[in-house]
């Protein structure tokens, strides 16, 4: 299938219009399917020891970072978090239950590559991408990819895989009780989805360990690890 990169109707809507807040919901459940807090959650816990920093990148309404927080912090203690996203859609609430854990959270609304290219985007331990390279055409992704390499040792990205079988099923999402914006944008992620080693072929040059893989059917996994020299 050839990768086709076009807008999603979240991406248009500002963060308290009632569509987005349903999508934002329904992306739960996405994400519950495609099972990428636990692919997350394991590659970190395996790749880190004792985290000082963590940057999400694209981080929506805060949520996904949460739930990691609630399993990893009796591993890890106080962890400071930084969340980036263009729109303003994380709450009070999700902010007070990161304190509650005893992790420090940063909310950063700023185009990404703005961000990036700030002094204030300071090196951290992982910088995360969930549902979020996938949004990029090629040049733009190469930058972004160029951008964040020289700040993070380990860099993890689940992303929709492009295939005919998940392109069939995300026309399915409705089972799910996912709304019309949800249906429409799953459809166009899998277009724009990733396959094969197109994420190692963007990703800089350097000593870097890199895996990029497809996990079941709807998933396209791609992590980066700095290798000490």
């Amino acid at each position: 299938m050839l990768r086709i990169v076009e807008p999603e109707w979240l991406d248009t809507m500002p963060a308290d219009d009632p569509r987005a807040i349903r999508t934002r919901s329904d992306l739960v459940r996405i994400n519950w399917v495609m099972q990428h807090r636990w692919i997350i959650q394991n590659t970190l816990h395996r790749a880190l020891t004792v985290p000082r920093r963590i940057v999400e990148l694209g981080a929506g309404d805060g949520t996904l970072m949460l739930r990691l927080a609630r399993k990893l912090a009796k591993h890890w203690g106080p962890v400071s978090v930084v969340l980036v996203d263009r729109q303003p859609a994380i709450s009070k609430e999700t902010v007070e239950a990161f304190s509650r854990l005893g992790w420090e959270v940063t909310t950063v609304t700023a185009d990404v590559f703005d961000w990036l290219d700030r002094p204030e985007a300071e090196a951290c331990d992982a910088m995360l991408a969930n549902l979020f390279l996938h949004h990029f055409k090629p040049p733009d992704l190469a930058t972004l990819l160029a951008l964040a390499a020289p700040r993070a040792q380990h860099f993890l990205a689940c992303e929709p895989r492009r295939s005919r079988l998940a392109l069939g099923l995300s026309h399915l999402v409705w089972l799910l009780g996912c709304g019309p914006v949800t249906y429409h944008d799953a459809v166009i992620s899998v277009r724009a989805g990733f396959t094969g080693d197109e994420l190692t072929t963007l990703w800089p040059q350097g000593e870097w360990h890199l895996q990029e893989r497809a996990i079941g059917p709807l998933t396209h996994f791609f992590y980066a690890r700095r290798v000490a020299l």
